[in-house]
């Protein structure tokens, strides 16, 4: 019951409020009555402490009274209202001294008005009291929401953060009166973002309360709201929303989605022609999804560059094939990240790897003679058709066509299918010593597949030539010389 009558008294406080008397202090001087008389006289106000709610609705407001004590109820008094706002905001009775407040008031606006009193004797026409100042106070209500005024708002913070990680703050503001009960205290609640995120509730720090991954969803829109009066009922609201984006860390490793990869080369193609792409997906963004192609054998024949635009591995051709020799390739290639921090390892512990099988396709190629050039001997003066020698061609491709042989530019030797160079005309080494022949191999089965080589013929000597004298001499001897002595060119 004791508990009941407290809690009574106490609300009812700033109910009475407004009618509890605050009275000048008193004091006395000396006036001079209207026949030169003197005698002291004690003056004094007397008012009570004005407070008028704000955004009242009636436009009459009685806010309290203003009297003096020496007026008697003879209504010889007439009381006046000077300063700012008088008439146009408030009005007094001039006979009783109320106060009213004519229309609405606006704490945000204004919350304390100075105004000052007089107070006249009618009969006389002079001042009962000395002029006063004395003070209206707008008294606060709950008539403001909270609002956000550093909208929008927008964070980045890093996937896998654990939880507890600061992530933003947000401050809302209220424009009611801070000293005024719970009016402009603030609670701050998530509508939108559980659960991976929480907040404070009395300073509006977003946190993380769940880890989250970028490459599952890379952005949240988060809802908060903030309530004055601490949450009572009757509190006003106001709402923001957060956009946070998660930033990506390097916890992807690359990963070839294809097992095998099938490709092709041609046995024509020269060293360093690209002869196809494989393709590993990192699902990590930027320079985390930067990553670096190798072959783990075979490297001789074949060598792996990345595309660092497209982050494509490129294969190209380190060496020359041959379909004859080997016609098929089977390696094993394998990719990793370029980049990767100490404290991330743990997700790139191995690296992916994918087979490649590469086909060789055989090419068309033209004979190929079994010397790069052939020396062939034969005596001058051999009878026509005389064997000089053999040059001989295969068809390198796997059908292993027959082959055709002609010689160009000479009408001294002439082959046959085989190969065999024969003579068409007699030599004479005192004319030519050495014949440079062309032999052409061309493919019977495809005669647009031609090689050629060079052979060289030398004539050799044989003793077809009696002795000649260079020119003609004539001699003369002495007649009577004896025998031994020598003749006279």
């Amino acid at each position: 019951m004791n508990c009941y009558l407290l809690l009574t008294f106490m609300l009812g406080i700033p109910l009475l409020w407004p009618f509890l008397i605050a009275t000048e202090s008193s004091e006395t001087e000396k006036v001079k009555p209207p026949e030169g008389r003197h005698f002291r006289v004690k003056r004094g106000w007397m008012w009570n402490q004005f407070f008028v709610p704000e955004e009242m609705n009636n436009s009459f407001h009685r806010i309290g009274q203003i009297r003096s004590d020496l007026d008697n109820g003879n209504n010889s008094f007439q009381y006046k209202l000077l300063g700012a706002g008088a008439g146009n905001l408030f009005f007094i009775d001039e006979r009783t001294g109320d106060l009213y407040a004519l229309q609405k008031l606006d704490r945000e606006e204004r919350s304390l008005y100075t105004l000052r009193a007089q107070v006249i004797d009618t009969t006389t026409g002079r001042a009962v009291e000395p002029e006063s100042e004395f003070v209206i106070r707008v008294s606060d209500i709950n008539d403001n929401e909270p609002k956000f005024l550093d909208e929008p708002y927008e964070a980045i913070v890093p996937e896998m953060s654990p939880e507890g990680t600061l992530v933003i703050q947000v401050t809302a503001s209220d424009a009611d009166d801070p000293s005024s009960g719970n009016n402009a205290r603030l609670l701050y609640s998530l509508l939108q973002g559980q659960p991976y995120f929480s907040i404070e509730p009395t300073t509006g720090v977003i946190r993380i309360s769940s880890k989250m991954d970028r490459e599952l969803q890379d952005e949240y829109w988060v809802i908060i709201q903030a309530k004055d009066m601490i949450g009572l009922p009757g509190a006003l609201s106001g709402t923001t929303s957060v956009l946070i984006k998660l930033s990506d860390i390097n916890d992807n490793k690359p990963i070839f989605k294809d097992s095998l990869y099938r490709l092709t080369v041609s046995e024509s193609l020269p060293i360093g022609t690209s002869i196809g792409k494989i393709m590993a997906y990192d699902n990590d963004i930027g320079e985390n999804a930067e990553m670096d192609y190798s072959i783990e054998d075979d490297s001789e024949t074949f060598d792996i560059i990345t595309n660092n635009e497209t982050q494509e591995g490129i294969v190209i051709l380190k060496k020359k094939v041959d379909f004859e020799l080997q016609n098929y390739y089977h390696i094993r290639a394998k990719v990793k990240n370029r980049q990767v921090d100490e404290e991330l390892r743990i997700y790139h512990s191995e690296a992916s790897t994918t087979f490649i099988k590469i086909q060789v396709e055989d090419v068309d190629e033209p004979p190929v003679f079994l010397l790069p050039y052939y020396v062939f001997e034969i005596f001058e003066g051999s009878p026509l058709g005389s064997f000089v020698g053999t040059v001989s061609a295969i068809d390198p491709d796997q059908r292993n066509s027959p082959i055709g042989y002609s010689v160009t530019r000479s009408k001294m030797f002439s082959i046959d299918d085989n190969g065999t160079i024969f003579t068409t005309n007699p030599l004479d080494r005192e004319i030519s010593a050495w014949y440079n022949l062309s032999v052409t191999a061309t493919e019977k089965y495809d005669v647009e597949r031609i090689s050629g080589v060079p052979v060289y013929v030398q004539v050799l000597n044989i003793n077809d030539h009696a002795p000649e004298f260079s020119e003609y001499y004539e001699t003369y001897v002495c007649e009577n010389a004896a025998s031994g002595q020598g003749l006279f060119f």
